[in-house]
């Protein structure tokens, strides 16, 4: 019997053999090769991801299993190209493919198609490596030629609702939905995207990279049969937009410009890996937070206005925007927590000192696609930046430094910052050098209304002269240029910066009547003086008083009692889901025929791209008003995906096709203003404002390649790494390296407690109350640590207690004083003067 059914196998055996089937099983049988059909599949390790390759005429991808979906249209995956003479596919191979594989790889050689003018011969290799599946794409160039086009892979999903979108590497996103119509396009300047959707929580991931000297790009694509195309381009210069500077375009699938190729060879490397979404995004556990809004309006509107590399904005890629006069960008990416936009935030701010500022240091307000809405004589056709013909609006100074300062806490890069050390103190001293009238506050290019030009960022509002918003504005950016000055070591310039701060602070205060800005009789803080001294914006602008607030110009806590009720009362009154850029009407002769009759656009319409300021202002006045317009936001994200320019104030439907990514910063203030994000360039930082409805708030967050878990609720905040926890009821920062813990006390850095452990066994400690001449704290891991306190005064006498044993405290002539304690339970310390 044993021998009749040996017998039988081998018969089997050898009629599958006859019949040119060859499986070959990598680990975990991974590699399935089938001579017969010419077809491989090949799959990650936990069959997440199945690729199927069909070689029996040319050579393409014919299916891309997603947890068990096949995810392609019948055009599947191929490369390609497209010259003048005619389009050329791998799925049309002049001659039979080459197959080999063995238990680590499959090699597909000889893909060779073109014509007699340029031909390539292309390998793919596809190699599993545990959760991702490898593919290489070597193409070797017959000659020199100039192609239409390059497909260096090219993926035709199955439709537009396949994926919500993509995350791209760059920071930014494609949203499926608004390339609406056949051939629509978007094109980037790199090659990498997550693809996801939110309801499976399926998420595809498409890494790549190719040789040093060569260029990535990509495109996404409506695509005639209703495909959602994403196509990939290796080449040897960087591609150039073919239409103006156009990242998008409609109903034209071309994006790129033709371009040459060398005879010799290219290659992609990519990486193909499944996500769960939900895990890799997660917002974490937020009480009283739709987490799964926050993550979607951040992964969608939040990241929509990174055009390209190099071009971090707002406006996004459907319009080719960039308003430099906008100071959220690096708050954005302070809320996105995302390192690839973090990078390309640092890299558009250098681009934006090289090729955007002139030369005594004015900063040009836009970039552009094109030149329609230029200055005359302005635009530069290689650049795209440009000034706007509305008028040379002056935020554009400070939006560069505010977001310099701000990007420089989240890359903590101080050779970059100090690259940007001569172009950000043109910027300032450029405006300084505007107070004609030496009062301290620094004056427009207009001067009055007759002018009918503007100076900020409502561009159709005739505001100039002497500029509440700008000021306010330029109050933020000289406070935090004076402390990126400490850093640099300059204290000279530090000290200069703040003092031009604090008169500009005294002489924003004092009443319209004796040249500032506040307004007694109306109790509000006006927007502008024109240079004859007349007044005006007096009809409750929101952004100016909220920027006084916020910025810290207003402290008086009458007046800012008085400015938050009256907003709240209003706002309460009509039902606004969000706060208008003003209340009441401006004068007809004080803005662009476009802004009549009130209601109506900057003239009384709901920018929630404001909405930061608003939050900040609250956060520290009324929390619970602030987190009712955060939750509000959230909530609108889910009828219409705040995808509007603005909304109408009196029908509260969003308006406008100029899409403003800055419509998330609302979001992006809950985390710097409630949960108290607040990176600094050398530790991480925590200034929560939290509520008691938002308790167990627990989320990690990733600083410079350093996973923090963090545990917020009312007077109780926690933040832990693999090195380190500390807890406190106060802000506080902190930081390890090299085996030693530093503590920020109010993340300031006129203290500091640093804690070195003899061993690699992490810190533990929490922070019972730091006060001047009051400090006590435990530790409750235990090790060998030397304990150093910086910043005391080296003229006071300490005390210092350790489990209750008092000893003198010896403080060094800088301040700084260090003790030793062997912890082998929990301790505790406590310094007092005596």
């Amino acid at each position: 019997m044993k021998t009749t059914l040996h017998k039988s196998l081998l018969l089997a055996i050898g009629i599958l053999a006859a019949a040119g089937t060859s499986t070959v099983c990598a680990g975990n049988n991974l590699i399935h090769h089938n001579t017969l059909s010419k077809t491989a599949e090949i799959a990650d390790a936990d069959k997440n991801i199945t690729v199927t390759v069909d070689y029996s005429h040319g050579c393409r991808i014919t299916g891309l299993n997603v947890k068990g979906k096949n995810v392609l249209s019948d055009s599947g995956v191929h490369t390609g190209f497209r010259t003048r003479g005619g389009t050329f596919s791998s799925a049309n191979s002049l001659h039979n493919v080459k197959v080999s594989n063995d238990e680590k790889k499959i090699i597909v050689d000889g893909i060779i198609f073109g014509d007699n003018s340029i031909r390539v011969n292309e390998s793919w290799i596809f190699e599993p490596v545990g959760d991702k599946i490898c593919w290489t794409i070597r193409r070797e160039y017959s000659t020199l030629a100039k192609l239409e086009e390059t497909v260096f892979p090219q993926w035709n999903f199955a439709g537009l609702s396949v994926w919500k979108g993509g995350i791209i590497d760059n920071g930014g996103m494609v949203w499926c939905k608004y390339l609406a119509d056949r051939n629509d396009t978007y094109g980037v300047h790199t090659g990498g995207v997550t693809f996801w959707e939110p309801l499976s929580g399926d998420a595809l991931r498409i890494e790549a990279k190719t040789d040093d000297g060569k260029f990535l790009a990509s495109k996404y694509s409506h695509g005639e049969k209703d495909e959602f195309i994403f196509t990939q381009a290796v080449t040897d210069t960087e591609m150039e937009p073919r239409y103006n500077l156009d990242r998008f375009v409609r109903q034209k699938a071309d994006i790129f410009a033709p371009f040459d190729v060398e005879k010799g060879t290219v290659t992609i490397y990519m990486e193909l890996r499944y996500l769960d979404y939900h895990a890799e995004y997660s917002r974490g556990k937020l009480p009283g937070i739709d987490a799964d809004a926050v993550r979607e309006l951040m992964n969608t509107t939040g990241r929509y206005g990174v055009v390209d590399n190099r071009i971090v904005g707002a406006n996004g890629w459907i319009t080719s925007w960039k308003c430099l006069h906008e100071p959220f960008f690096a708050q954005i990416g302070m809320a996105l927590n995302d390192a690839h936009y973090t990078a390309n935030m640092s890299s558009s701010l250098d681009r934006e000192r090289d090729y955007a500022m002139t030369n005594e240091g004015r900063v040009l307000s836009r970039w552009h696609n094109a030149d329609e809405d230029q200055m005359p004589g302005t635009f530069n056709y290689k650049t795209g930046y440009y000034e706007a013909k509305w008028g040379y609006t002056m935020d554009s100074q400070t939006g560069y430094v505010i977001n310099t300062a701000e990007q420089f806490d989240l890359c903590g890069d101080v050779a970059w910052l100090q690259s940007h050390k001569a172009s950000c103190e043109k910027a300032l001293d450029w405006l300084i050098g505007r107070d004609s009238n030496r009062n301290g506050i620094f004056e427009m290019m207009n001067g009055h209304i007759r002018e009918q030009k503007a100076s900020d960022w409502l561009d159709i509002v005739w505001a100039g002269f002497e500029n509440a918003f700008v000021n306010a504005q330029m109050y933020e950016a000289l406070n935090l240029w004076s402390g990126c000055e400490r850093v640099l070591g300059d204290r000279e310039k530090s000290a200069y910066y703040a003092l031009v701060a604090s008169r500009l602070k005294e002489n924003f205060n004092r009443t319209v009547h004796d040249g500032g800005f506040w307004y007694p009789e109306k109790k509000q803080y006006v927007y502008w003086r024109d240079n004859d001294g007349v007044i005006h914006g007096d009809n409750l602008v929101t952004p100016v008083n909220f920027a006084a607030i916020a910025f810290g110009l207003c402290d008086d806590k009458e007046r800012t009692a008085i400015i938050l009720a009256e907003i709240e009362r209003r706002t309460s009154k009509e039902n606004l889901f969000h706060w208008p850029l003003c209340f009441d009407s401006f004068k007809e002769e004080e803005v662009h025929a476009g802004n009549w009759p009130f209601p109506r656009y900057e003239n009384g319409d709901i920018f929630p791209t404001w909405g930061y300021l608003g939050v900040r202002a609250y956060a520290e006045y009324d929390r619970v008003t602030a987190l009712k317009f955060i939750q509000n936001i959230l909530k609108q994200y889910g009828k219409d995906g705040l995808s509007s320019q603005r909304y109408s104030r009196e029908t509260q439907q969003g308006e406008g096709s100029d899409i403003l990514a800055g419509i998330c910063t609302s979001v992006t203030a809950l985390y710097r203003d409630i949960y108290g994000i607040r990176p600094k360039w050398n530790r991480m930082g925590l200034e929560p404002r939290m509520l008691k409805k938002l308790d167990g708030t627990e989320f990690h967050y990733t600083l410079r390649n350093t996973v923090y878990q963090l545990r917020l609720s009312v007077d109780d905040y926690e933040m832990s790494t693999e090195n380190f926890s500390v807890r406190s009821k106060e802000a506080f920062g902190a930081s390890f390296d090299n085996h030693q813990l530093s503590f920020f006390p109010h993340n300031r850095d006129e203290t500091v407690l640093r804690i070195a452990g003899k061993s690699d066994l992490p810190v533990s400690m929490s922070v019972i109350k730091w006060a001047q001449k009051d400090i006590s704290w435990r530790i409750t891991s235990t090790d060998e640590y030397t304990l150093t306190v910086e910043g005391l005064d080296p003229t006071a006498k300490y005390q210092l207690t350790v489990n209750g044993k008092a000893t003198t405290l010896s403080v060094e002539n800088n301040g700084t004083a260090t003790f030793f304690c062997s912890c082998r339970k929990p301790a505790s310390f406590a310094i007092k003067t005596k």
